[in-house]
């Protein structure tokens, strides 16, 4: 594969790097303003993920006829894979066993069945019943429709932007495993530019995948496990973990959502046993903010505050999408300053 990785040993830069800063940076804000979020991330995640595997593929291949074979199929599996994943997921999210929309609709009968149960203070805080718990959630989804490029018709689009993304990217990692370019200076400081962001999405990506395994893992076992031994069944499980999951993907505001939805299901049963998650996930929590801060912060050699600073700032700017794409920038820009020990 093209070996167009920067050199460590340079603490100078010329014309040709202030270019590709500038470049780069324009492209960075683009993606967000023009909503290509989601086809950026899918490209990325095929393109890192065959990088990772080709040297395996080089190995068992030697010859370049051979090798340029294996990646391609490579690539086609890793695309198929990656697609019928996120298919399956929407599946379930829309079965009966899995919708969310039985999760809202039942979350707005235990909020109004645990009114007797609550403090007063708590209360001022709720939707006065069911109703008024689905109006609000109605209003906050239409203010938020821009945001939210999953509802409706914008699911669409979006598909096909991932899908187009992950296609895209693994035409690149396929011409990258295969040709060897000398580049010219600008297109090289560009080559370093992509590379730095690119290895940016892989630490930060790969890593908060790992976070969100684990913490989906260990709320698996409190409401699979735990609970039932203690002789409480709450509703809907499956969906509780694999939301944990899912929204876990985005740093610490994911664990807020699906903390939010598993307290409010424990209300289902008895507020003891909503204190009760509450505190276990408390629990959880500050063990996972250790360990999001080994992880996470020692893939970048940042600080929690200084992640949530960014997240905070592009989500002024740029709503959910910048929440999602603030890690894997902030990441690329300490790369690129720590490059040059300017940081």
């Amino acid at each position: 594969m093209t070996n167009i990785s920067p050199n460590s040993s340079s603490n100078t830069f010329n014309q040709f790097d202030i270019a590709s800063w500038i470049l780069i940076g324009i492209g960075m804000i683009l993606v967000l303003i023009f909503h290509l979020l989601p086809a950026l991330l899918g490209g990325l995640l095929v393109y890192e993920l065959i990088r990772i595997l080709t040297p395996y593929i080089e190995r068992k291949f030697p010859g370049p006829r051979a090798k340029l074979i294996a990646i391609a199929l490579l690539t086609i599996i890793t695309v198929s894979i990656l697609s019928m994943a996120g298919a399956g997921l929407v599946a379930f999210f829309r079965s009966e066993s899995g919708s969310l929309t039985v999760l809202l609709a039942k979350m707005a009968q235990i909020i109004e069945d645990s009114r007797k149960l609550l403090p007063i203070w708590i209360l001022d805080k709720l939707p006065s019943d069911a109703m008024a718990f689905k109006e609000e959630a109605t209003i906050w989804l239409r203010t938020h429709a821009t945001e939210l490029q999953v509802v409706g018709k914008e699911a669409g689009r979006v598909t096909v932007h991932i899908l187009v993304g992950m296609i895209v990217g693994g035409m690149i990692a396929l011409r990258d495993a295969i040709k060897d370019d000398e580049y010219k200076p600008f297109a090289r400081a560009l080559a370093q530019r992509a590379w730095l962001f690119g290895d940016a999405f892989k630490r930060i990506v790969f890593a908060q995948v790992r976070i969100a395994s684990i913490n989906a893992f260990f709320t698996g076992i409190y409401l699979a496990v735990i609970l039932p031994l203690l002789g409480v069944e709450l509703p809907l499980v499956k969906t509780m973990i694999a939301i944990t999951f899912v929204v876990g993907l985005i740093p610490v505001v994911g664990n807020l959502i699906s903390n939010t939805i598993i307290v409010v299901v424990s209300l289902s049963q008895s507020l003891g046993v909503a204190l009760g998650s509450l505190l276990y996930l408390i629990v959880i929590h500050k063990f996972e903010y250790f360990l999001n801060a080994r992880i996470v912060g020692g893939q970048i050699r940042a600080n929690a505050w200084e992640l949530l600073i960014a997240m905070l700032l592009m989500e002024a700017i740029f709503g959910l999408a910048g929440i999602i794409a603030a890690p894997i920038y902030y990441a690329y820009i300490k790369s690129e300053l720590r490059e040059y020990d300017l940081v």
